[in-house]
Parts: structure tokens; sequence; C-alpha cells
């Protein structure tokens, strides 16, 4: 049999699927084995240097010379990868994870370095529980870092709700669970103060994809842009479309570079009628509408969207990084006030 015929014939096929299939796995449970055997062995040099410190007062008067000369002489015995910052890194890896067994081997050390630059706990559990859920690369574990995610996420929640949300990650059950407060664009490397048509925003959105699906967040299928629907040989045409896999619905989004008009909602309300009644089929939720723009006018919004689909948001985006010391100032002052209700209440 010629080379050709092996590779038409169905049972060739489904050998080379099985043998495909089975040195992926091979390959992925052979990354978690290793990463789960350098984790161990970092969080053991880890608490056996912690309990060389507390062995006693001499002991603990090494103080941080301990550190350097333990990278030192580790080097000269091992050769690379006992750097003083590294050998100090193991030490807080143990400090931070005491019981080892809540480290997950399905990350890297590469990720436990990104957390451990975290000294917040509520904002390093809320990224390890994401790195894992949504299988984050460390490139892009950096990237929600430095985007503030757990902070734009928090914004305006309850206690419980931010507890919630640094210990379980983000939960994906309802529509507002989609939000970003606001959405950040800063992959696109716009220039502030810059002036950009919404058809250039649009293309520059889908050169970019992978990061703007990272920023959009799990569960996001690309779908297409400027999608065309047609009412009374009216054609109309939605700037973004989406498939959102864990809610079962269509997902829209158009965008705006200046001020949202209530004429703006109008359009999304329709184009959320079409798609649920003619794009929707068996097993589709109800489809949600997002418009994306630069400035929110809050009172307008509210009145424009008056008992109107609980499916549409009107969203603010930005071209830059949000200021992390505001952000975190919100957080503080919401986990404060709710601190403060809760001891009034004891009295």
């Amino acid at each position: 049999m010629s080379s050709s015929d092996l590779t038409a014939d169905d049972g060739y096929q489904s050998l080379l699927g099985k043998i495909s299939e089975v040195y992926a796995t091979g390959q992925t449970q052979a990354t978690q084995a290793v990463n789960a055997h350098i984790t161990e062995t970092y969080w053991q040099i880890g608490r056996d240097i912690v309990e060389f410190e507390q062995g006693g007062k001499t002991r603990a008067d090494y103080g941080t010379g301990l550190l350097a000369s333990l990278s030192r002489d580790l080097s000269l015995r091992h050769g690379k990868g006992f750097s003083r910052s590294n050998v100090k890194r193991f030490r807080q890896f143990y400090l931070v994870y005491p019981k080892g067994a809540k480290a997950s081997h399905l990350l890297s050390w590469s990720h436990y370095v990104e957390l451990l630059k975290l000294d917040d706990e509520l904002e390093r559990s809320f990224y390890e529980q994401q790195s894992l859920r949504e299988k984050w690369s460390v490139p892009e574990l950096m990237r929600q870092k430095k985007s503030s995610l757990f902070l734009r996420l928090a914004a305006g929640k309850d206690k419980d709700a931010i507890l919630q949300l640094a210990t379980q990650g983000q939960i994906i059950a309802a529509p507002s669970d989609l939000l970003r407060d606001p959405y950040v664009f800063e992959f696109l490397k716009i220039p502030e103060p810059h002036h950009l048509a919404e058809a250039d925003l649009e293309t520059r959105l889908c050169d970019h994809l992978q990061p703007f699906l990272l920023e959009l967040g799990k569960g996001f299928t690309f779908v297409g842009r400027q999608y065309r629907i047609t009412l009374n040989n009216t054609h109309y045409r939605v700037d973004l479309v989406f498939y959102h896999r864990i809610l079962r619905c269509f997902v829209l989004i158009d965008l705006k570079i200046n001020e949202v008009e209530h004429h703006d909602i109008g359009q999304m309300n329709m184009y959320l009628g079409y798609f649920a009644a003619e794009e929707n089929t068996e097993g589709d939720n109800p489809p949600i509408g997002i418009i994306l723009t630069r400035n929110k006018d809050e009172l307008l919004v509210e009145y424009a969207t008056y008992e109107m689909n609980s499916q549409l948001f009107v969203q603010k985006y930005q071209l830059y990084l949000p200021d992390r010391e505001e952000l975190r100032r919100e957080l503080e002052l919401t986990l404060q006030i709710a601190e403060d209700r809760a001891n009034s209440e004891k009295d």
C-alpha cells in the first residue's frame, strides 16, 4: 500500500489520531510531573532555610548574610539556579505556602515567581486561581497583573463578593460576570491623546485578537466583525460578534469613540432582539450586548436603559494601564467600610 493510500485509509487516520492524543497527553503529564518536582524541591529548600533560621538566636543573627552565603556556596556546588534572589524566593515560597500542598503542580515555578511578587494575599490568591482556571501562560499572568485585573473586577463589589473573587477566581455564571470596569486595551499601544476612528479601533482589536480575547476573559470565541443583519431591506452591522461557550449565548459588542447616545442603546437593543429571534438555535440563551465607550454619562445610560433588556451593558474602555493605587484605595475603602459596619453591629 502506498503512502497516499495510507493517508486516505480511515483506520490509519484513526491510528494517527490516537497516537497524537496519547503523545499530547504524555507531554502534558510529563510537564506537570516536572512542575510538581521543581515546586516541591524549592519548597523543601525554603523550609530548610526557615527551620535553620528558627533554630535559636545565634542562627537568627545570621540575618540576610545567611542567604548570601547559601547563594555563594550552593552556586559553587551546583552551578546556576542559586542566585541570591532565587534563594530568597525559595524561602518566601515556604513562608507563603507553609503546608506545601497548597501550591499547585499545574503551575510552573515561573508562575509562582510572579505570584510571590504580590504582597497582598487576596490579590495573590485571585491570580493563582485564575491562572489555574484559564490556564494562563506566564506572559498572560504578567499582563493581567499589570492591567490590575483583580482590582478592576473587585470594583463595585461588596466584601463577601471580593473575598469570593479572591479565593475562587472569577466564576462566570451570569452576564454581569463578563464585565470589566474598565476594559483595558493597552496592548494596542496607541499613545494618548490620540484620535482614532471607530473602524480603526475595530481593525486594531481584530489584529490583536489573542490579547483582546485575554482581556475579554474565558469562554469567548470570535464569530465575526461587521456582522450584517437585515430588517425590511435595511442593512445594519454589529461591530463585533462573539459566542460565549460557558453562558451559551452570543455576545454583541459595539465600539464608540465618543460618548454613548440614547440611540446607540436603542440600536443595540434592536440587535439583541434580532439575534434572539433570528440567530439563536436550540440551547442558546438570550444574547448579551456590550457597548464599549471612552466616556459614559451614567445618568443618560440609566434613563436610556429604563426597563430595557437586562442583558445590555454600557462599559468604559481605556487605551492605557489603569492607576493601580487609585483602584487599590477603592478596594481598601470598601473592605474598611464593611469592617466598620460589622464592628458597629457587634456593639
